[in-house]
């Protein structure tokens, strides 16, 4: 292995609560007739709660079980949306079926007030706004340790600004030089990143391992002849390790993911 990418969110960052308050802050914005405007300390903004109101909340858990099936901000609505309507979305067919019976327009509106929501709550107390969104533990140490090894990039649907305001905080920001951040902008598939990074630093597919922590990303890499990985600390359950196994990826844990990507 010459090269490895990494996704963000569910792999280096643990923004699962975060994600949460942005998506309730969004849809309430958007539906005040919602039930889950009852959430006081959570929709008080602008700055962020603390992370305990978040894990707290009976509606989080339900939250963190749908988040593997989708994949960009505008999925979150799609969340809120069944818990609303109380319908049980159990699998990623389930999830896709009910997806598309939602409104298009009202999902593209949701995404792009999630990041305006998003900005707010940062700028408004950027302390309590890193405490939602911590790195996973041992994973910076990780990367500053091979950071010598191999060239480090990162593929992700979140916006770079994000990114680059997190790995200032967690001392990795010189470890992804500009052009080894990927993110929404540069392309909505993670195959096309990684396409573009081996393009970029002529490095052969056969050389690079990309760990991400949806199964679906990793099946379209995978077909480029890259060495694929579940982040399996992340939002995932045992279906989804199930799926990665089947596809003959890689089940990392964060307690021995260092030797299971590089060995000893």
């Amino acid at each position: 292995m010459k090269f490895l990418a990494l996704d963000f969110d569910g792999v280096i960052a643990d923004s699962a609560p975060e994600a949460y308050v942005v998506a309730l802050r969004t849809w309430c914005e958007l539906h005040p007739d919602s039930r889950f405007t009852d959430r006081g300390e959570l929709l008080a903004g602008p700055a962020a709660p603390a992370p305990d109101a978040i894990r707290l909340d009976t509606l989080y858990a339900e939250f963190l079980a749908m988040m593997p099936l989708g994949n960009r901000a505008e999925d979150y609505a799609v969340e809120f949306a069944a818990a609303e309507a109380g319908v049980a979305l159990a699998d990623q067919a389930a999830y896709d079926a009910f997806k598309s019976s939602l409104d298009p327009d009202g999902l593209r509106t949701f995404h792009k007030l999630f990041y305006r929501v998003r900005a707010a709550m940062a700028d408004a107390d950027a302390v309590a706004w890193h405490e939602l969104m911590g790195p996973y533990p041992g994973v910076p140490d990780v990367l500053r340790r091979r950071a010598g090894d191999v060239v480090l990039a990162i593929a992700t649907a979140k916006d770079r600004a994000s990114v680059a305001r997190l790995l200032a905080a967690y001392g990795l920001v010189d470890l992804f030089p500009k052009g080894r951040v990927l993110d929404k902008e540069t392309g909505l598939s993670k195959r096309s990143h990684l396409e573009l990074l081996s393009r970029e630093h002529g490095i052969d597919f056969a050389e690079m391992t990309f760990v991400d922590d949806k199964v679906s990303h990793l099946e379209s890499v995978a077909l480029l002849g890259v060495r694929c990985g579940l982040a399996g600390w992340g939002y995932n359950g045992e279906r989804e390790a199930a799926q990665a196994r089947e596809h003959r990826h890689l089940v990392l844990r964060l307690d021995d993911f260092e030797a299971q990507l590089f060995g000893g």
